[in-house]
């Protein structure tokens, strides 16, 4: 069987978003009390009937055929992650080979070797679920020490919507949350069987209303590359290029890396925040084994 009630909750939310221009029907004569397509559009669009289409979506239909999906998909004007998000949701339950807790995610030694030298670009390292993995010192500098969080609470997610720092810190903070909510209802997609994923998404639910509504949403995207305005307390405000790096051979496990352009404003500011790191543990009556030790710490099993 299906997992009905996202497969279901997923086709209803993309097809609500298009209107009948969208598509190229013509527009009603009278408004609709709903917003969106309706189920038979959908159907008629996707080369199907309407009774397939509406049993698939109510989760009574076992085991659609990629090419029905992709049909789907392309009715719905979806992008490749919306397509693969619909593909790993119809995908019958039991199929999945993995084991339903994956194993715990270890960070290369070479990995944080070479994070460390790029002293001019914070980066951080998320994994499944989007758990902070790792961060480098001007990462840390730029974005928080996560190391000082419990184990349990170094997921980069709950940071953004629970901590307030970061809606100080991202100038475009539910730009930046909302983006990370899709990019975690894509990691449960692929992991739907991961009971770390459905414990952060039901204490967010309960924790935090904006959170409830961005999931709701049925939003998914890859969260691969952009552009990030910060206000930090120590430089003021910045912006600057992301761009994720995926790892091969590390399963679920990114690098995202920040950026400047050499001799811009931003670049000076990241230089500035290079050079307090040095004085940081002292200035703030901490010490540096302890910062050491606090990273040391998230590069453990997450």
């Amino acid at each position: 069987m299906i997992e009905r009630s996202e497969l279901g909750a997923f086709l209803q939310a993309q097809r609500a978003r298009l209107r009948p221009a969208d598509v190229g029907l013509a527009p009603d004569q009278v408004p609709r009390r709903v917003p969106g397509l309706r189920r038979e559009e959908v159907a008629r669009l996707a080369g199907l009937s309407t009774d397939y289409y509406t049993r698939l979506e109510q989760g009574r239909k076992d085991s659609p055929s990629e090419g029905v999906l992709n049909a789907i998909a392309r009715a719905l004007h979806l992008d490749e992650i919306g397509r693969q998000h619909l593909l790993d949701l119809a995908r019958p339950v039991g199929s999945v080979t993995a084991p339903r807790t994956p194993p715990a995610q270890r960070v290369r030694a070479s990995t944080r070797q070479l994070m460390e030298s790029w002293a001019d670009q914070p980066a951080l390292l998320l994994g499944r679920r989007l758990d902070v993995l790792a961060t480098n010192a001007l990462g840390r500098a730029l974005l928080f020490d996560f190391g000082t969080l419990p184990p349990a609470e170094r997921n980069y997610l709950r940071w953004l919507m629970l901590h307030p720092h970061a809606r100080v810190l991202y100038r475009d903070w539910e730009s930046v949350a909302s983006e990370m909510v899709a990019a975690l209802r894509r990691e449960a997609g692929r992991h739907p069987d991961d009971p770390s994923i459905i414990d952060l998404v039901g204490e967010l639910v309960v924790r935090s209303e904006e959170f409830a509504g961005w999931w709701a949403d049925q939003r998914v995207t890859a969260h691969t590359h952009g552009v990030k305005r910060f206000h930090h307390e120590l430089v003021g405000d910045l912006e600057l290029d992301w761009q994720g790096l995926a790892l091969p051979g590390d399963e679920d496990q990114t690098i995202y890396v920040y950026h400047a352009p050499p001799g811009s404003p931003a670049a000076e500011k990241l230089g500035l925040l290079g050079s307090w790191i040095g004085s940081a543990p002292a200035a703030a009556g901490r010490n540096p084994e302890t910062a050491t030790g606090a990273e040391s710490a998230v590069d453990e099993p997450a």
